[in-house]
């Protein structure tokens, strides 16, 4: 198992995000050690989906105004239709992700979430895969898209759905371990927090 214990990760998510495209990797990143934040538009709780269907909560314990990417080694933006579509109007979320991406620091993005890389004016250029649903909002874009499980391009890692999982959580662990900010990462945490 990969360690991850120096690694903070930020998670982006509004109301209606796809439960196990949050809850499985964030039990992944957990489990190797890492720290995990989930981020919302208010502290408490944010309800998920399977599917259709309302799912679990999930406790928001930082908003978008308190969160500072510079804070963070790495981001992980869940799917689902609901919540990505509401994440990509907002300001905040935009300029976390063009943050992270501007600091070329892993970002893990499932499903419909790349709606918010479209917003945020950083998919031009890369190659990536998501729901296909979404796969002409991603080419109009300038993204080049590709039906895959899982695709690796440089800091970005994309998946389509929760059956890629897997392959998901693997490809982003083995960025976060090859990613060689861990300990300024560690220092920015204590600088941030002091």
């Amino acid at each position: 198992m990969t360690d991850l214990s120096k690694k903070h990760i930020a998670v982006l998510v509004t109301e209606g995000f796809e439960q196990p495209e949050l809850m499985q990797p964030v039990q992944a990143l957990r489990d190797a050690g890492a720290v995990v934040d989930i981020v919302s538009q208010q502290r408490g709780p944010v309800r998920g989906f399977k599917h259709h269907e309302p799912g679990d909560t999930v406790q928001a314990n930082l908003t978008f105004e308190e969160a500072r990417p510079e804070s963070y080694d790495a981001l992980l933006l869940p799917g689902g239709a609901l919540n990505a579509d509401a994440i990509r109007a907002i300001p905040q979320a935009q300029r976390f992700v063009q943050a992270i991406d501007r600091a070329e620091k892993p970002m893990a993005v499932i499903c419909h979430a790349p709606w918010l890389l479209i917003d945020s004016s950083v998919a031009k250029g890369r190659t990536l895969t998501s729901w296909p649903s979404i796969q002409n909002d991603l080419k109009n874009a300038g993204a080049t898209w590709v039906d895959r499980e899982v695709v690796v391009d440089r800091n970005l890692v994309t998946s389509r759905k929760p059956d890629d999982i897997p392959a998901f959580n693997r490809e982003f662990e083995k960025l976060l371990a090859q990613d060689t900010g861990a300990k300024k990462g560690s220092e920015r945490r204590q600088t941030v927090n002091a």
